[in-house]
């Protein structure tokens, strides 16, 4: 019978292994900007009568959640922001230690551009209170609100993990912890559209978000 552990950390490789191969196969030599990942649909409207048809791109809906300060944060928090989300908990047993230590390089050469943001959201709000969350993002050393630690409905936050953000984050009591989620890490562009997913878990891994991140900001200034 196959380890449970190995199928938690197979579900969440294979999450980023699906956003890089749609990043790889939407991207083109000839075009040096990241891809948008994700469903579009199309939306046909008259101009000037004449049909004009327009992609609709995935993007993240509006949201609300509290932070490790205890205010509320909503996708309007983030207007004109790039930003990298998360998921974690913060007696997670197995990869969030990895990943924070990873965000927390994100989070160290960014620190203090205005345009950039990071969140994390909790999926065991009945465990990580608010006191909760400031007391671990104390102990990483992250002050100010540039990287916020969100909690909320344990329902919502799953749905806009999966549905979303394209992760995986819900309930398993077979998983350590009793409850599963990807290492990934999701780069947000001021549209909300997601425009990349690294594996949140490796120094590589980080190194191609940071980068790709310095190619969002110079892609959105020009």
């Amino acid at each position: 019978m196959p380890n449970p552990a190995s199928i938690w950390i197979n579900r969440s490789r294979w999450a980023i292994l699906t956003g890089l191969l749609a990043a790889v196969l939407s991207c083109s030599p000839a075009d040096d900007k990241l891809p948008i990942l994700g469903e579009r649909t199309t939306v046909t409207r008259t101009v000037n009568g004449k049909a004009v048809t327009d992609s609709v791109y995935h993007t993240i809906p509006d949201f609300t959640f509290v932070s490790q300060y205890g205010d509320t944060v909503t996708a309007r928090t983030l207007n004109g922001k790039v930003y990298v989300a998360d998921f974690f908990f913060t007696s997670c047993p197995t990869i969030c230690p990895k990943m924070k230590v990873q965000l927390k390089r994100v989070y160290e050469k960014f620190k203090g551009n205005p345009d950039v943001m990071l969140l994390s959201h909790t999926i065991d709000p009945a465990h990580d209170s608010v006191p909760m969350l400031k007391e671990f993002a104390d102990n990483l050393g992250v002050t100010g609100r540039q990287w916020l630690f969100v909690t909320g409905d344990k329902e919502t936050i799953y749905d806009i993990g999966q549905n979303s953000y394209m992760v995986t984050a819900q309930q398993d009591a077979s998983a350590p912890g009793g409850v599963i989620h990807s290492g990934a890490f999701i780069l947000v562009d001021k549209n909300k559209h997601i425009r990349g997913v690294y594996d949140g878990t490796t120094e590589d891994g980080v190194d191609k978000l940071m980068k790709d991140m310095d190619r969002l900001l110079a892609e959105e200034k020009s």
